[in-house]
Protein backbone atom coordinates (compact mmCIF):
# COMPACT_ATOMS: atom_id res chain seq x y z
CA UNK A 1 0.00 0.00 0.00
CA UNK A 2 2.80 2.12 0.99
CA UNK A 3 4.40 1.68 -2.81
CA UNK A 4 1.47 3.19 -4.23
CA UNK A 5 2.06 7.07 -3.55
CA UNK A 6 5.93 6.42 -4.85
CA UNK A 7 4.76 4.72 -8.58
CA UNK A 8 2.33 7.78 -8.98
CA UNK A 9 5.46 10.25 -8.25
CA UNK A 10 7.59 8.19 -10.24
CA UNK A 11 4.75 8.87 -12.89
CA UNK A 12 4.18 12.29 -12.51
CA UNK A 13 8.11 12.34 -13.15
CA UNK A 14 7.86 11.16 -16.13
CA UNK A 15 5.39 12.83 -17.61
CA UNK A 16 7.13 16.10 -16.27
CA UNK A 17 10.50 14.76 -17.79
CA UNK A 18 8.78 14.12 -21.22
CA UNK A 19 7.24 17.34 -20.63
CA UNK A 20 10.32 19.20 -20.78
CA UNK A 21 12.12 17.22 -23.06
CA UNK A 22 9.89 18.18 -25.60
CA UNK A 23 9.81 21.72 -24.57
CA UNK A 24 11.67 24.08 -26.82
CA UNK A 25 11.95 27.69 -26.25
CA UNK A 26 12.73 29.49 -29.81
CA UNK A 27 15.27 32.53 -30.58
CA UNK A 28 12.44 35.04 -31.01
CA UNK A 29 11.42 34.55 -27.96
CA UNK A 30 14.93 35.39 -26.53
CA UNK A 31 15.31 38.23 -28.59
CA UNK A 32 12.00 39.78 -27.49
CA UNK A 33 13.13 39.08 -24.26
CA UNK A 34 16.26 41.22 -24.92
CA UNK A 35 14.38 43.94 -25.63
CA UNK A 36 12.05 43.83 -22.81
CA UNK A 37 15.61 43.93 -20.83
CA UNK A 38 16.85 47.03 -22.92
CA UNK A 39 13.36 49.32 -22.04
CA UNK A 40 14.28 47.95 -18.32
CA UNK A 41 17.53 49.90 -18.54
CA UNK A 42 15.91 52.96 -20.25
CA UNK A 43 13.34 52.62 -17.68
CA UNK A 44 15.72 53.29 -14.73
CA UNK A 45 16.44 56.78 -16.62
CA UNK A 46 13.19 57.70 -18.10
CA UNK A 47 11.15 56.60 -15.45
CA UNK A 48 8.22 56.77 -17.79
CA UNK A 49 9.42 53.69 -19.12
CA UNK A 50 9.62 51.89 -16.36
CA UNK A 51 5.68 51.17 -16.41
CA UNK A 52 5.65 50.28 -20.09
CA UNK A 53 8.02 47.77 -19.74
CA UNK A 54 6.45 46.11 -17.22
CA UNK A 55 3.29 45.95 -19.27
CA UNK A 56 5.30 44.73 -22.40
CA UNK A 57 6.98 42.08 -20.34
CA UNK A 58 3.31 40.78 -18.80
CA UNK A 59 2.13 40.27 -22.32
CA UNK A 60 5.35 38.77 -23.70
CA UNK A 61 4.57 36.32 -20.80
CA UNK A 62 0.72 35.78 -21.56
CA UNK A 63 1.76 35.37 -25.15
CA UNK A 64 3.92 32.91 -24.55
CA UNK A 65 1.62 30.87 -22.27
CA UNK A 66 -0.49 31.07 -24.82
CA UNK A 67 1.80 29.92 -27.74
CA UNK A 68 2.91 26.54 -25.43
CA UNK A 69 -1.02 26.13 -24.58
CA UNK A 70 -1.97 26.14 -28.46
CA UNK A 71 0.92 23.24 -28.83
CA UNK A 72 0.25 21.18 -26.23
CA UNK A 73 -3.24 21.37 -26.09
CA UNK A 74 -3.83 18.50 -28.79
CA UNK A 75 -1.95 15.62 -27.22
CA UNK A 76 -1.35 13.93 -30.70
CA UNK A 77 -0.90 17.11 -33.07
CA UNK A 78 1.43 15.76 -35.49
CA UNK A 79 1.95 12.30 -37.03
CA UNK A 80 4.45 11.29 -39.27
CA UNK A 81 5.69 8.11 -41.01
CA UNK A 82 8.65 7.48 -43.40
CA UNK A 83 8.25 5.60 -46.43
CA UNK A 84 11.87 3.60 -47.45
CA UNK A 85 12.17 1.17 -50.13
CA UNK A 86 13.18 -2.29 -49.83
CA UNK A 87 16.65 -1.95 -50.82
CA UNK A 88 18.73 0.67 -52.11
CA UNK A 89 20.30 0.68 -55.07
CA UNK A 90 24.12 1.54 -55.55
CA UNK A 91 25.70 4.29 -56.59
CA UNK A 92 21.76 5.71 -57.94
CA UNK A 93 19.38 8.38 -56.34
CA UNK A 94 16.85 6.17 -54.28
CA UNK A 95 13.19 7.76 -53.31
CA UNK A 96 12.22 8.40 -49.84
CA UNK A 97 8.79 10.12 -48.84
CA UNK A 98 7.57 11.24 -45.43
CA UNK A 99 4.18 11.74 -44.76
CA UNK A 100 3.16 14.33 -42.11
CA UNK A 101 -0.40 15.40 -41.41
CA UNK A 102 -1.69 18.00 -38.71
CA UNK A 103 -4.32 17.60 -36.26
CA UNK A 104 -4.05 21.12 -34.72
CA UNK A 105 -6.83 23.39 -35.30
CA UNK A 106 -4.08 26.13 -36.23
CA UNK A 107 -2.11 26.66 -39.15
CA UNK A 108 1.86 25.46 -37.90
CA UNK A 109 5.69 25.39 -39.05
CA UNK A 110 6.98 21.85 -38.95
CA UNK A 111 10.58 21.20 -39.08
CA UNK A 112 11.24 17.50 -39.66
CA UNK A 113 14.81 15.92 -39.03
CA UNK A 114 15.46 12.45 -40.18
CA UNK A 115 17.99 10.50 -38.21
CA UNK A 116 20.35 9.49 -41.35
CA UNK A 117 22.46 6.73 -41.66
CA UNK A 118 26.08 7.48 -40.62
CA UNK A 119 27.22 6.14 -44.16
CA UNK A 120 26.10 9.71 -44.99
CA UNK A 121 27.41 11.72 -43.25
CA UNK A 122 24.72 14.33 -43.61
CA UNK A 123 24.69 15.82 -40.11
CA UNK A 124 22.38 19.15 -40.82
CA UNK A 125 19.25 17.06 -42.59
CA UNK A 126 16.04 18.91 -41.86
CA UNK A 127 12.55 20.22 -44.20
CA UNK A 128 10.40 22.77 -43.39
CA UNK A 129 6.85 22.83 -44.61
CA UNK A 130 4.15 25.15 -43.40
CA UNK A 131 0.82 23.09 -42.76
CA UNK A 132 -2.44 24.05 -42.92
CA UNK A 133 -5.09 23.11 -40.13
CA UNK A 134 -6.05 19.69 -40.81
CA UNK A 135 -3.63 19.06 -43.75
CA UNK A 136 -1.93 16.31 -44.87
CA UNK A 137 1.97 16.35 -46.73
CA UNK A 138 3.71 14.22 -48.57
CA UNK A 139 7.41 15.55 -48.22
CA UNK A 140 10.33 13.90 -50.69
CA UNK A 141 13.94 13.95 -50.72
CA UNK A 142 16.61 11.21 -52.13
CA UNK A 143 19.64 9.75 -50.80
CA UNK A 144 22.51 8.34 -52.78
CA UNK A 145 24.97 5.32 -50.89
CA UNK A 146 27.85 5.00 -52.36
CA UNK A 147 28.10 1.78 -49.83
CA UNK A 148 26.98 -1.80 -50.32
CA UNK A 149 26.04 -2.96 -46.94
CA UNK A 150 23.33 -2.03 -44.45
CA UNK A 151 22.04 1.56 -43.48
CA UNK A 152 20.46 1.90 -40.22
CA UNK A 153 17.53 4.83 -39.88
CA UNK A 154 16.55 6.10 -36.60
CA UNK A 155 13.97 7.98 -35.24
CA UNK A 156 11.65 10.58 -37.12
CA UNK A 157 11.77 13.88 -35.16
CA UNK A 158 9.47 16.46 -35.68
CA UNK A 159 9.53 20.12 -34.72
CA UNK A 160 6.28 22.69 -34.56
CA UNK A 161 6.20 25.88 -33.81
CA UNK A 162 2.71 28.80 -34.31
CA UNK A 163 3.08 32.04 -35.99
CA UNK A 164 4.36 33.15 -33.03
CA UNK A 165 7.15 31.18 -32.96
CA UNK A 166 7.75 31.66 -29.30
CA UNK A 167 7.86 27.77 -28.33
CA UNK A 168 8.44 24.33 -30.31
CA UNK A 169 7.27 21.01 -29.57
CA UNK A 170 9.28 17.99 -30.19
CA UNK A 171 7.51 14.78 -31.39
CA UNK A 172 9.57 11.99 -31.45
CA UNK A 173 8.56 9.01 -33.78
CA UNK A 174 10.32 6.16 -33.10
CA UNK A 175 10.80 4.47 -36.88
CA UNK A 176 14.48 2.54 -37.03
CA UNK A 177 14.89 0.74 -39.80
CA UNK A 178 17.48 -1.08 -41.60
CA UNK A 179 17.55 -1.10 -45.61
CA UNK A 180 20.31 -3.11 -47.31
CA UNK A 181 22.00 -1.52 -50.35
CA UNK A 182 22.35 -3.66 -53.81
CA UNK A 183 24.69 -3.44 -56.69
CA UNK A 184 22.94 -0.96 -58.92
CA UNK A 185 19.65 -2.70 -60.09
CA UNK A 186 17.85 0.61 -60.64
CA UNK A 187 20.20 -0.04 -64.06
CA UNK A 188 18.57 -2.70 -64.64
CA UNK A 189 15.54 -0.60 -66.73
CA UNK A 190 17.81 1.55 -68.52
CA UNK A 191 19.86 -1.14 -69.87
CA UNK A 192 16.48 -3.56 -70.95
CA UNK A 193 17.11 -5.26 -74.17
CA UNK A 194 14.60 -3.39 -76.28
CA UNK A 195 17.75 -1.08 -75.53
CA UNK A 196 19.42 -3.12 -78.44
CA UNK A 197 16.76 -3.66 -81.19
CA UNK A 198 16.66 -2.02 -84.59
CA UNK A 199 15.09 1.38 -83.01
CA UNK A 200 17.42 1.98 -80.33
CA UNK A 201 18.68 5.60 -79.92
CA UNK A 202 20.36 5.27 -76.55
CA UNK A 203 23.29 7.72 -76.13
CA UNK A 204 26.36 5.27 -76.25
CA UNK A 205 25.08 2.05 -77.53
CA UNK A 206 25.88 0.98 -81.09
CA UNK A 207 24.23 -1.04 -83.55
CA UNK A 208 26.01 -3.72 -84.27
CA UNK A 209 25.16 -6.29 -87.04
CA UNK A 210 24.24 -9.56 -85.99
CA UNK A 211 25.62 -12.78 -87.79
CA UNK A 212 24.31 -15.98 -86.56
CA UNK A 213 26.71 -18.85 -86.59
CA UNK A 214 24.79 -22.01 -85.56
CA UNK A 215 23.23 -24.56 -87.83
CA UNK A 216 19.66 -23.49 -87.35
CA UNK A 217 18.89 -22.19 -90.78
CA UNK A 218 17.02 -19.11 -91.16
CA UNK A 219 16.69 -17.55 -94.60
CA UNK A 220 19.06 -16.73 -97.65
CA UNK A 221 19.31 -13.17 -98.40
CA UNK A 222 21.97 -10.65 -100.77
CA UNK A 223 25.56 -10.81 -100.41
CA UNK A 224 26.72 -7.67 -98.39
CA UNK A 225 30.09 -6.08 -97.46
CA UNK A 226 31.26 -8.31 -93.91
CA UNK A 227 29.49 -11.31 -94.69
CA UNK A 228 31.10 -14.92 -94.69
CA UNK A 229 32.63 -15.81 -98.13
CA UNK A 230 31.99 -19.81 -96.55
CA UNK A 231 28.06 -18.69 -96.28
CA UNK A 232 27.71 -18.41 -99.70
CA UNK A 233 25.15 -20.24 -101.35
CA UNK A 234 26.37 -21.63 -105.02
CA UNK A 235 23.59 -23.16 -106.14
CA UNK A 236 20.80 -19.50 -105.25
CA UNK A 237 23.83 -17.32 -106.61
CA UNK A 238 23.46 -19.80 -110.07
CA UNK A 239 19.63 -18.94 -110.16
CA UNK A 240 19.96 -15.19 -109.45
CA UNK A 241 23.06 -14.27 -111.07
CA UNK A 242 24.52 -12.75 -108.05
CA UNK A 243 25.57 -13.44 -104.87
CA UNK A 244 23.28 -15.00 -102.07
CA UNK A 245 24.48 -16.17 -98.74
CA UNK A 246 23.27 -18.05 -96.10
CA UNK A 247 21.80 -16.91 -92.69
CA UNK A 248 21.93 -18.67 -89.62
CA UNK A 249 19.73 -17.62 -86.11
CA UNK A 250 22.34 -16.62 -83.52
CA UNK A 251 23.72 -19.37 -81.32
CA UNK A 252 22.09 -19.13 -78.15
CA UNK A 253 22.52 -20.65 -74.76
CA UNK A 254 26.19 -20.00 -74.44
CA UNK A 255 28.13 -19.47 -71.17
CA UNK A 256 28.95 -15.77 -70.07
CA UNK A 257 30.60 -15.52 -66.57
CA UNK A 258 31.57 -11.86 -64.97
CA UNK A 259 34.80 -12.49 -63.01
CA UNK A 260 35.44 -9.44 -60.45
CA UNK A 261 38.97 -8.78 -59.09
CA UNK A 262 38.04 -7.33 -55.56
CA UNK A 263 42.05 -7.43 -54.39
CA UNK A 264 43.75 -3.85 -53.49
CA UNK A 265 44.03 -2.50 -57.45
CA UNK A 266 40.19 -1.74 -56.89
CA UNK A 267 40.00 0.16 -54.16
CA UNK A 268 40.60 3.46 -56.23
CA UNK A 269 37.45 5.92 -55.47
CA UNK A 270 35.75 7.17 -58.51
CA UNK A 271 32.62 9.86 -58.21
CA UNK A 272 31.80 8.58 -54.86
CA UNK A 273 32.32 4.79 -55.38
CA UNK A 274 35.53 2.27 -55.83
CA UNK A 275 36.34 0.71 -59.01
CA UNK A 276 35.25 -2.60 -57.21
CA UNK A 277 31.79 -1.28 -57.31
CA UNK A 278 31.67 0.38 -60.60
CA UNK A 279 32.69 -3.43 -61.32
CA UNK A 280 29.29 -4.66 -59.82
CA UNK A 281 27.21 -2.78 -61.09
CA UNK A 282 28.55 -3.31 -64.32
CA UNK A 283 28.81 -7.28 -63.88
CA UNK A 284 25.04 -7.35 -62.57
CA UNK A 285 24.09 -5.77 -65.71
CA UNK A 286 25.76 -7.27 -68.65
CA UNK A 287 24.42 -10.80 -66.60
CA UNK A 288 20.94 -9.01 -66.41
CA UNK A 289 21.30 -8.43 -70.51
CA UNK A 290 23.21 -11.89 -71.12
CA UNK A 291 19.76 -13.59 -69.64
CA UNK A 292 17.60 -11.67 -71.93
CA UNK A 293 19.76 -12.26 -74.76
CA UNK A 294 19.14 -16.07 -73.56
CA UNK A 295 22.38 -16.73 -72.71
CA UNK A 296 23.85 -18.58 -69.44
CA UNK A 297 24.46 -16.23 -67.01
CA UNK A 298 27.44 -16.55 -64.04
CA UNK A 299 29.40 -14.58 -61.82
CA UNK A 300 32.33 -14.94 -59.26
CA UNK A 301 34.82 -12.80 -57.68
CA UNK A 302 38.55 -13.64 -56.66
CA UNK A 303 41.30 -11.70 -54.44
CA UNK A 304 43.63 -14.83 -52.51
CA UNK A 305 40.74 -17.29 -53.15
CA UNK A 306 37.65 -17.37 -55.13
CA UNK A 307 34.47 -16.07 -53.19
CA UNK A 308 30.51 -15.87 -54.41
CA UNK A 309 30.63 -18.36 -57.18
CA UNK A 310 27.62 -18.36 -59.15
CA UNK A 311 27.85 -21.08 -61.73
CA UNK A 312 26.09 -20.19 -65.15
CA UNK A 313 22.46 -21.28 -65.53
CA UNK A 314 19.51 -19.82 -67.76
CA UNK A 315 16.63 -20.26 -64.73
CA UNK A 316 14.55 -17.50 -63.62
CA UNK A 317 16.22 -17.51 -60.20
CA UNK A 318 19.07 -16.48 -61.75
CA UNK A 319 19.32 -12.90 -61.52
CA UNK A 320 18.34 -13.07 -57.94
CA UNK A 321 21.10 -15.25 -56.82
CA UNK A 322 23.60 -13.13 -58.42
CA UNK A 323 22.56 -9.81 -57.35
CA UNK A 324 23.05 -11.93 -53.78
CA UNK A 325 25.98 -13.02 -54.66
CA UNK A 326 27.21 -8.93 -55.64
CA UNK A 327 25.91 -7.76 -52.82
CA UNK A 328 28.28 -10.26 -50.49
CA UNK A 329 31.31 -9.26 -52.20
CA UNK A 330 34.06 -7.91 -49.85
CA UNK A 331 36.87 -6.35 -50.55
CA UNK A 332 40.07 -6.38 -49.14
CA UNK A 333 43.43 -5.06 -49.30
CA UNK A 334 45.15 -8.50 -50.89
CA UNK A 335 47.45 -9.03 -53.97
CA UNK A 336 44.81 -11.02 -56.22
CA UNK A 337 46.31 -14.67 -57.06
CA UNK A 338 45.45 -14.93 -60.65
CA UNK A 339 47.24 -18.63 -60.22
CA UNK A 340 44.26 -19.40 -58.54
CA UNK A 341 41.92 -18.22 -60.97
CA UNK A 342 43.58 -19.61 -63.39
CA UNK A 343 42.95 -23.35 -61.37
CA UNK A 344 39.80 -22.85 -60.55
CA UNK A 345 38.54 -21.99 -64.14
CA UNK A 346 40.27 -24.66 -65.46
CA UNK A 347 38.81 -27.25 -62.82
CA UNK A 348 35.10 -25.68 -62.72
CA UNK A 349 34.17 -24.31 -66.31
CA UNK A 350 34.66 -26.79 -68.54
CA UNK A 351 32.71 -25.76 -71.47
CA UNK A 352 34.18 -22.52 -73.37
CA UNK A 353 33.03 -19.55 -71.88
CA UNK A 354 33.00 -15.89 -72.34
CA UNK A 355 35.15 -14.80 -69.17
CA UNK A 356 34.74 -10.93 -68.42
CA UNK A 357 36.90 -9.91 -66.30
CA UNK A 358 37.16 -6.84 -64.16
CA UNK A 359 40.66 -5.67 -63.35
CA UNK A 360 42.97 -2.86 -63.20
CA UNK A 361 46.76 -2.92 -64.63
CA UNK A 362 48.98 0.25 -64.11
CA UNK A 363 52.16 -0.82 -65.75
CA UNK A 364 53.43 -3.07 -67.81
CA UNK A 365 55.15 -4.71 -65.24
CA UNK A 366 52.02 -5.70 -63.69
CA UNK A 367 50.15 -7.48 -67.15
CA UNK A 368 53.81 -9.51 -67.37
CA UNK A 369 53.60 -10.92 -63.76
CA UNK A 370 49.93 -12.47 -64.85
CA UNK A 371 50.16 -12.84 -68.12
CA UNK A 372 51.23 -16.63 -68.58
CA UNK A 373 47.91 -16.75 -66.48
CA UNK A 374 45.65 -14.65 -68.64
CA UNK A 375 46.63 -16.71 -71.76
CA UNK A 376 46.35 -19.97 -70.23
CA UNK A 377 42.44 -18.98 -69.82
CA UNK A 378 42.18 -17.65 -72.79
CA UNK A 379 43.38 -21.10 -74.48
CA UNK A 380 40.36 -22.79 -73.38
CA UNK A 381 37.79 -19.50 -73.12
CA UNK A 382 37.16 -16.65 -74.68
CA UNK A 383 38.68 -13.99 -71.85
CA UNK A 384 37.99 -10.36 -72.09
CA UNK A 385 40.13 -8.31 -70.08
CA UNK A 386 38.24 -4.96 -68.60
CA UNK A 387 40.36 -2.28 -66.88
CA UNK A 388 39.97 1.51 -66.34
CA UNK A 389 41.44 4.59 -67.34
CA UNK A 390 42.51 6.88 -65.06
CA UNK A 391 40.63 9.89 -65.67
CA UNK A 392 42.56 12.39 -63.17
CA UNK A 393 45.13 11.65 -64.98
CA UNK A 394 43.71 12.91 -67.76
CA UNK A 395 42.75 15.63 -66.81
CA UNK A 396 46.08 16.52 -65.38
CA UNK A 397 47.55 15.69 -68.95
CA UNK A 398 44.91 17.71 -70.64
CA UNK A 399 45.68 21.58 -68.68
CA UNK A 400 48.42 23.38 -70.66
CA UNK A 401 51.49 23.29 -68.29
CA UNK A 402 53.25 26.35 -67.00
CA UNK A 403 55.61 25.94 -64.17
CA UNK A 404 58.22 22.95 -63.72
CA UNK A 405 55.54 21.59 -61.24
CA UNK A 406 52.69 21.32 -64.02
CA UNK A 407 55.05 20.19 -66.41
CA UNK A 408 56.37 17.53 -64.25
CA UNK A 409 53.04 16.22 -63.43
CA UNK A 410 51.73 16.53 -67.32
CA UNK A 411 54.95 14.18 -68.25
CA UNK A 412 54.16 12.27 -65.76
CA UNK A 413 50.37 11.64 -66.82
CA UNK A 414 51.09 10.99 -70.11
CA UNK A 415 53.15 8.53 -69.26
CA UNK A 416 50.74 6.38 -67.12
CA UNK A 417 48.24 7.14 -69.88
CA UNK A 418 50.82 5.41 -72.23
CA UNK A 419 51.58 2.74 -70.21
CA UNK A 420 47.68 1.93 -70.25
CA UNK A 421 47.65 2.10 -74.55
CA UNK A 422 51.06 -0.46 -74.20
CA UNK A 423 49.25 -2.93 -71.69
CA UNK A 424 46.27 -3.08 -74.31
CA UNK A 425 48.30 -4.03 -77.25
CA UNK A 426 50.26 -6.27 -74.98
CA UNK A 427 47.27 -8.30 -74.37
CA UNK A 428 46.12 -8.27 -77.60
CA UNK A 429 49.42 -9.74 -79.36
CA UNK A 430 48.38 -12.65 -77.66
CA UNK A 431 44.94 -12.85 -79.07
CA UNK A 432 43.20 -11.83 -75.64
CA UNK A 433 40.42 -8.94 -75.70
CA UNK A 434 40.74 -5.88 -74.07
CA UNK A 435 38.86 -3.08 -72.98
CA UNK A 436 40.00 0.38 -71.41
CA UNK A 437 37.03 2.13 -70.31
CA UNK A 438 36.54 5.11 -67.88
CA UNK A 439 34.63 4.11 -64.75
CA UNK A 440 31.57 6.26 -65.82
CA UNK A 441 31.28 4.76 -69.21
CA UNK A 442 32.28 1.02 -67.90
CA UNK A 443 28.96 -0.43 -68.32
CA UNK A 444 27.92 1.32 -71.79
CA UNK A 445 31.50 -0.04 -73.07
CA UNK A 446 30.51 -3.65 -71.89
CA UNK A 447 27.39 -4.07 -73.21
CA UNK A 448 29.15 -3.11 -76.63
CA UNK A 449 32.25 -5.40 -76.23
CA UNK A 450 29.17 -8.48 -75.56
CA UNK A 451 26.76 -7.40 -78.37
CA UNK A 452 30.16 -7.05 -80.53
CA UNK A 453 31.32 -11.17 -79.46
CA UNK A 454 27.52 -12.29 -80.04
CA UNK A 455 27.61 -10.29 -83.64
CA UNK A 456 30.76 -11.76 -84.79
CA UNK A 457 30.44 -15.31 -83.27
CA UNK A 458 33.62 -15.35 -81.66
CA UNK A 459 32.70 -17.62 -79.01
Amino acid sequence: MKSQPKEKTTGIQAKLAQFFNSLHINNRFFYVLMACIVLFMFGFIYPSLFLFSKLFLFAVSLIFLLDGFTLYFVAKGIEATRILPEKFSNGDQNPISITIENRYTIAIIATIIDELPFQFQIRDFSLTHKLKPQETKKLNYELKPTQRGEYHFGDLLVYTKSSIGFVSRKFTFETPKTVKTYPSFLQLKKYDLLAFNQQSRHHGIKKIRRIGHSFEFEQIKEYVQGDIIRDINWKATAKRNQLMVNQFQDEKSQHIYTIIDKGRVMKMPFDGLSLLDHAINASLIINSVALRKHDKAGSFSFSKKIDNFVVAEKRNSQMNLILESLYNVKTDFHESDYSYLYATVKRNIRQRSLLILFTNFESLDAVHRQMNYLRGINKNHLLVVVFFKNTHLEEIAAKPAKTIQEIYDKTIAEKFMNDKKLIVSELKKYGIHTLLSSPKDLTIDTINKYLEIKARGLL
